[in-house]
């Protein structure tokens, strides 16, 4: 319970401080992540959580399909197709590339072998715009480069996954199964697309009319729907939430419209909960005894390699140099990296510990440097911070009741 209270106080503190952190480098998911760290063993040892609890893998795999199917009602199918051109060259080229780029100074640097080099690559390819909200969740941001960088974030968990079973599968000496990771993935698409797909057609019959308040819970529903079905039959849940998030959004757009809002809210109450047990994982013991060397790979896959990767997608795009370096800066790495890298962590493999620290580290430094960065790039594309935030002071524009 002492969690749950950091949690309700942590969440007070960042919510009234959000105006600020909208117009500076202040960061709400570094608010958490930090708080979560004060309050784990390696600080004032509040909680006692554990990598190995099942909390931990819970809370991460809620907040990626929440994050995921909220993000996917915002990529239709005719958005789609309007930006598959530079979406598809990110995942088609950028990814692996970004994969290649990690697993060759992780094996020639850290002594790695080869699948276990190859199994970091693929823990870390996938991006998460969560830590860049100032660009993907403002409308005044270029409409190509917010589109650019939310299908990619949305498709890439899904994708990465076959890499990592198949790369640890391999590192366990057992088959990899690979049509069964293939089947996984297919019924994850089938699965969210079919069953939004269903219940948006059943939404035009007369019969089914929901009153305006209760709307939002429609797409929420469809959401818990889709999650269940997914763990009860194996199918991948992540490629199930943005193709149902983006059959609801192609088929039904005005129910995509009335869940935005409430969505949005459910995502960041979700990821909040699992940057701040994800925090308490960073202990000093965890990160203290990596070495220079070991360091040095987490600077590498941010600074270096997915910019590098991610400019070589873009070349000869209609991309302008601004939008394409900023594509290329914001590749963080968020609860896809967590969920993989608590897989790994639990398989079992050799040097599982460490490939974990690693990843960790990773996304510790990622989460630092993306969100801190989210509102000064915003102002170099020439997007202003809000100005209009209510005050205690101000008056909000609204009637009083009576």
């Amino acid at each position: 319970m002492a969690l749950v209270l950091a949690y309700g106080l942590v969440l007070l503190i960042s919510v009234s401080l959000s105006g600020l952190a909208a117009r500076t480098v202040l960061s709400t998911a570094l608010m958490f992540l930090v708080a979560g760290a004060a309050l784990g063993p390696g600080g004032f040892g509040v909680d006692t959580i554990t990598a190995t609890d099942t909390i931990v893998t819970v809370l991460a795999d809620l907040a990626l399909f929440t994050v995921l199917f909220t993000d996917g009602q915002r990529a239709s199918l005719p958005a789609l197709r309007e930006s598959w051109k530079l979406s598809g060259r990110a995942l088609g080229l950028g990814m692996p590339l970004t994969m290649v780029g990690i697993a060759v100074p992780a094996h020639f640097l850290l002594g790695l072998d080869w699948i276990t080099a190859f199994l970091i690559g693929a823990v870390l390819s996938p991006t998460d715009p969560v830590f860049a909200s100032a660009l993907v969740g403002r409308s005044d941001v270029p409409l190509r480069l917010r589109r650019l960088l939310n299908v990619e974030s949305g498709l890439n968990d899904g994708l990465a996954l076959p890499f990592v079973l198949i790369f640890l599968a391999t590192a366990r000496h057992e088959d990899s199964q690979l049509g069964e990771v293939v089947l996984e993935l297919v019924l994850g698409l089938v699965f969210g697309a079919a069953i939004a797909a269903a219940v948006a057609l059943l939404w035009r019959m007369h019969l089914f009319t929901a009153e305006p308040q209760l709307q939002p819970l429609g797409p929420t529903a469809i959401a818990v729907v889709v999650y269940a079905t997914c763990h009860l039959t194996h199918a991948n849940p992540y490629l199930a939430a943005f193709a149902a998030g983006s059959t609801l959004a192609t088929l039904d757009p005005l129910a995509a419209e009335s869940f935005e809002a409430f969505g949005d809210l459910v995502s960041e109450l979700t990821k909040f909960a699992a940057l701040l047990v994800f925090g308490a994982l960073i202990t000093p013991e965890r990160l203290s005894h990596l070495s220079w060397v070991e360091w040095l790979l987490p600077i590498l896959a941010i600074v270096l390699v997915r910019p590098a990767a991610m400019l070589l997608s873009l070349l000869w795009t209609p991309l302008p140099a601004r939008e394409r370096l900023t594509a290329a800066w914001f590749g963080p790495k968020g609860f896809a990296s967590v969920v993989y890298g608590l897989l790994v962590l639990q398989s079992g493999i050799p040097n599982s510990e460490r490939v974990f620290d690693i990843v960790a580290a990773t996304i510790a430094l990622s989460i630092v440097l993306h969100s801190t960065t989210d509102v000064p790039v915003a102002k170099v594309l020439r997007v202003e911070p809000p100005d209009d935030l209510p005050s205690a002071t101000t008056p909000r524009d609204r009637e009083l009741p009576g």
